[in-house]
């Protein structure tokens, strides 16, 4: 899979940086919030800019790292800074109703010693604003100002062609990969090891790590390769209850989880091997259940477990006993710190994944059901025994079978889980919650 050119997207707190992203992208990826300092990590997306794949990085506000309202100022800063180092094109964001400050003349001169093309955007001119102003932006001595507004798409083709004139001459063509990457979402409670997990997959810090909790505040992508296989790991901010969450950007960042998990193609839930599973790790692994999505459970912090102190059978008894409906998940021990069974994860989350599409035949489901009926015949709600005629399957991911008898309202509980577990045991679903719609003939 070839490299695509990477425009960086910098510029001060509040200036426009994620819509002006979004709009580049296409897409609402990075969260925008009137309040400073929604974006911490870098998030990624691509476009095509004049018939060629560009990839586009929002960077966190470059902010003053003595700013006390922002504890992670310098980590953000470092991020931003480690971006512009990393691109091609750098574009620089200002804000064209507030008007240039004096440290973004600083920034601008510390970006041009970057030797590499550099693009001046000044965003938010859907406004009347005054003529002093514009005349502050040209004292950078910068030839060509581009004037847009990311709210309303003005003159968003003509920045996207200074983009495409900025970009490095393409290299020699190189085959592309066609096998979508695996999307997988790392989610989990608050301070569990998330983004420290997702940094250990890298194989570099790409996430900001903090104990405070909330640090990551917005769900952020990256693409990893492990050998002709690409990966799409998608760190989310940690849920709790919105209500205890520490301001409106955190609680934006929890609504953005959510979404980014229906959006993956498998689920690593990230549990904390020293205080687990607690009430909040039932409540996400209740949202994993609700997406259908394959699962896999990460019990993280493992090297803080004194070796031999437990077995594999009695972490996933412990496990379990609170997470019984999520029975199906398989569970790996890691340690993002050391290392240890992290690249397994990726493997499971394949695995779960292809066991995910599997289809079992009419024919060899109705065999399944002669069996079953012949030692444990079904069950209803009101505690009636009673005979499924046949049974098809209807769709995978999750795997979804029609079942045709005459119960009314449906399995009793505990007989559907059992049914579930056979089913599984059986063709093989690990890992994927198994959906049955009974339905009377």
């Amino acid at each position: 899979m070839a490299r695509h050119p990477l425009v960086a997207i910098v510029g001060f707190p509040n200036v426009g940086k994620s819509t002006l992203f979004n709009r580049l992208v296409r897409q609402k990826k990075a969260l925008v919030h009137s309040l400073p300092g929604m974006t911490r990590d870098r998030v990624a997306a691509t476009a095509e800019i004049d018939g060629r794949r560009v990839e586009f990085m929002d960077t966190g506000g470059l902010i003053d790292v003595q700013d006390k309202a922002e504890p992670l100022a310098v980590r953000v800063h470092e991020m931003a800074w480690d971006g512009a180092r990393r691109a091609d094109v750098i574009l620089l964001v200002l804000d064209g109703i507030r008007g240039l400050l004096p440290a973004e003349k600083d920034l601008y001169n510390e970006l041009k010693k970057l030797n590499k093309p550099l693009l001046v955007a000044v965003n938010k001119i859907d406004s009347e604003w005054k003529t002093p102003e514009q005349t502050d932006f040209y004292s950078l001595g910068e030839k060509r100002l581009l004037f847009v507004s990311a709210e309303h798409k003005l003159n968003i083709g003509a920045l996207e062609e200074a983009v495409a004139e900025a970009l490095p001459a393409p290299g020699p063509e190189a085959a592309e990969d066609e096998v979508r990457p695996l999307r997988i979402a790392i989610t989990g409670r608050v301070n569990v090891g998330k983004s420290s997990l997702a940094n250990r997959l890298c194989g570099e810090e790409r996430f900001i790590v903090s104990e405070l909790p909330g640090t990551t505040r917005d769900s952020t992508d990256i693409l990893i390769r492990r050998g002709t296989k690409a990966y799409r790991l998608i760190d989310t901010a940690g849920i709790r209850k919105l209500a205890k969450a520490a301001d409106e950007r955190e609680s934006a960042g929890i609504i953005k989880t959510r979404k980014n998990i229906d959006q993956a193609d498998v689920i690593i839930l990230v549990l904390d091997a020293l205080e687990f599973p607690t009430r909040q790790d039932t409540a996400v692994a209740a949202i994993a259940l609700e997406s259908g999505k394959p699962l896999v459970l990460a019990v993280n912090k493992w090297d803080k477990v004194r070796e031999g102190a437990i077995t594999q059978k009695e972490i996933e008894a412990m496990v379990f006993e609170r997470l019984d409906f999520i029975g199906y998940a398989p569970v790996v021990t890691v340690s993002a710190l050391t290392g240890k069974n992290v690249v397994g994860l990726l493997d499971e989350a394949e695995r779960v994944w292809l066991c995910g599409q599997k289809t079992v035949g009419t024919s060899t489901l109705n065999r399944f059901l002669k069996e079953i009926h012949a030692t444990h015949a079904p069950l209803s709600k009101s505690g009636r025994r009673f005979k499924i005629r046949y049974m098809t399957q209807a769709g995978t991911l999750p795997p979804t079978f029609r079942l045709f008898g005459n119960a009314g309202g449906g399995f009793a509980p505990a007989y559907e889980k059992f049914f579930e577990q056979h089913m599984r045991a059986e063709f093989g679903f690990e890992g994927n919650p198994i959906r049955l719609m009974l339905q009377s003939s």
